[in-house]
């Protein structure tokens, strides 16, 4: 083997490796904007989670907020509908839907006290969106039971928002809600 031969081979090396390098730059420099385009939009993210100040919310009295284009009622009960929903707890097996559409605490029994936000059971957050066919149910004592009810189909939902009546089969949703102070951050914060 002469010395140009060891030359040619050494150069054929760098020449694959050269090669294999900028091939693996350009496919990673065409992938990446196809996955980049995957993360969610600065606008999208904005809406990801809200903060409410619910300090000058009354017992009795009921918010209603816009978030990720729908509307969340944050409610803040009195003792009366506390107690109205504690007392359909004990037969929540014959509910229509016997378990519990909390994302805080998923899959629990839609007893009152996984529904509701605080321990004592004085505030309920829920997207104001009827289960049948998505209207906005009307509240303050409302329908039947004397939480929300459904003008478009009739629903009926009790004080805790669980389906009682109507061709709705889901209780309202109650989305991700956390206190921060006076402050109620409905949503996941990064």
């Amino acid at each position: 083997m002469t010395q140009t031969d060891e030359h040619d081979g050494e150069r054929r090396d760098f020449l694959y490796f050269a090669t294999g390098a900028a091939g693996a730059v350009a496919t990673g420099a065409a992938v990446w904007p196809l996955v980049n385009q995957m993360n969610p939009s600065a606008d999208v993210k904005a809406l990801a989670s809200i903060r409410v100040n619910v300090a000058d919310i009354q017992p009795g009295t009921q918010v209603t907020v816009l978030w990720q284009g729908k509307p969340v009622f944050i409610r803040r009960r009195t003792e009366d509908e506390i107690t109205a929903a504690r007392a359909d707890d004990a037969d929540v097996d014959n509910l229509q839907d016997p378990i519990d559409r909390n994302e805080n605490k998923p899959g629990l029994p839609a007893i009152d006290a996984n529904r509701s936000l605080d321990e004592n059971g004085e505030w309920l957050v829920m997207l104001g969106v009827c289960t049948h066919l998505g209207c906005v149910p009307l509240g303050d004592g409302a329908g039947d039971f004397g939480g929300w009810f459904c003008p478009c189909h009739g629903s009926h939902y009790d004080t805790a928002g669980r389906i009682r009546r109507g061709p709705a089969n889901q209780n309202l949703l109650v989305p991700i809600a956390a206190f921060d102070g006076d402050e109620l951050v409905i949503g996941k914060e990064d």
